[in-house]
């Protein structure tokens, strides 16, 4: 999608984490790792983890709450509830529409979207499409993840994920405002590079795949950093060529959190000063499809981000799934 015909902006912006932490020093007494090397080379040096009561969208809501307060709206004025996740409460009925009923938001319709740590901003594209069509006025898209409950905490991999969740109210905007332009990407060659194998009609629950700990998330650490540096700048490249903007346009870039050495090259490809780069994994690790949304209501709230600013947010995940948004910011109806 390169233009909208009525053009879209985000009105309100929220966010959630739960409050139990793991340190890196804890996961030490745990797996063989160490709190140096997890720091330097993920940048994370904590992670918030779910209680064993709180699902999926016990956080969607409370993030999606905090967000439509900071709109000015009501939860009565929401049309379309997104949740993008890939840890849902359940593999039926959607979470969204179990957050739905927690935010009592009931004039909405409500659907998930799977594209795990890009489902926000494919989330954000979907909701900008209804708006720009006149099909709904107001969108709260949500995007939460509780990884903790799909990690084998006896593997080394179990330090890269933290849960979280995050959200924005996007409503309709005029003509000087709002997102410039989308561009979305899948490349399905790349789906068992990151992957949870089991619980699928694929390979349904059984003894053995509970045995061989196959529902929870397998890695590739290395095709995952070769492809983030790879896909990201050429998503990056494409939407700023659509938009005819530069690199030097850009006032800030809110990406997905894969790794501080994902984001520190993709920054040097697009030859963008880390200083613009928006990163919060040193307390949150990485929260998959929660990360652009909980990193954007931080910035959102500490008032780092200025009416007029070119905002750049990028993301690649599981799949594969990758793209870029750039949008004109101006907050509030």
């Amino acid at each position: 999608m390169k233009q909208l015909v009525r053009k879209v902006k985000i009105i309100g912006t929220g966010s959630y984490v739960p409050e139990k932490i793991y340190t890196n020093k804890y996961l030490e007494t745990l797996v063989d790792t160490n709190d140096e090397w997890i720091q330097k080379t993920l940048g994370i040096k904590e992670r918030r983890i779910a209680a064993d009561n709180e699902a999926t969208s016990d956080l969607a809501w409370r993030a999606g709450y905090n967000a439509i307060i900071n709109s000015g709206l009501t939860k009565d004025d929401i049309d379309l509830i997104i949740v993008a996740t890939s840890s849902p409460d359940r593999l039926a009925p959607s979470t969204a529409a179990i957050t739905q009923h927690k935010l009592q938001a009931y004039n909405s319709v409500a659907f998930d979207i799977s594209a795990v740590c890009s489902g926000f901003l494919y989330g954000m594209s979907v909701a900008s499409q209804f708006i720009a069509s006149g099909v709904y006025d107001n969108v709260l898209v949500i995007g939460a993840d509780t990884f903790s409950k799909i990690t084998d905490w006896t593997r080394r991999d179990c330090v890269f994920f933290g849960d979280g969740g995050g959200a924005a109210v996007l409503s309709s905007a005029n003509i000087n405002e709002g997102f410039i332009a989308f561009r979305l990407y899948t490349d399905g060659r790349g789906h068992d590079s990151f992957t949870v194998p089991a619980g699928g009609s694929e390979m349904p629950c059984t003894k053995e795949t509970l045995d061989r700990g196959l529902h929870y998330f397998k890695m590739d650490g290395r095709a995952v950093y070769k492809t983030g540096t790879k896909v990201l700048p050429k998503a990056i490249f494409q939407v700023l060529s659509d938009t005819g903007l530069t690199i030097e346009d850009i006032d800030l870039l809110i990406p997905h959190q894969p790794s501080i050495g994902i984001l520190r090259e993709t920054a040097r490809i697009i030859n963008l000063p880390f200083e613009k780069v928006m990163t919060n994994m040193d307390r949150y690790a990485n929260t998959s499809g929660a990360t652009i949304p909980l990193i954007l209501d931080e910035v959102n709230r500490e008032g780092r981000i200025k009416n007029g600013s070119n905002i750049l947010f990028a993301a690649v995940g599981s799949g594969w799934t990758y793209g870029a948004s750039i949008i004109k910011w101006s907050q509030g109806k």
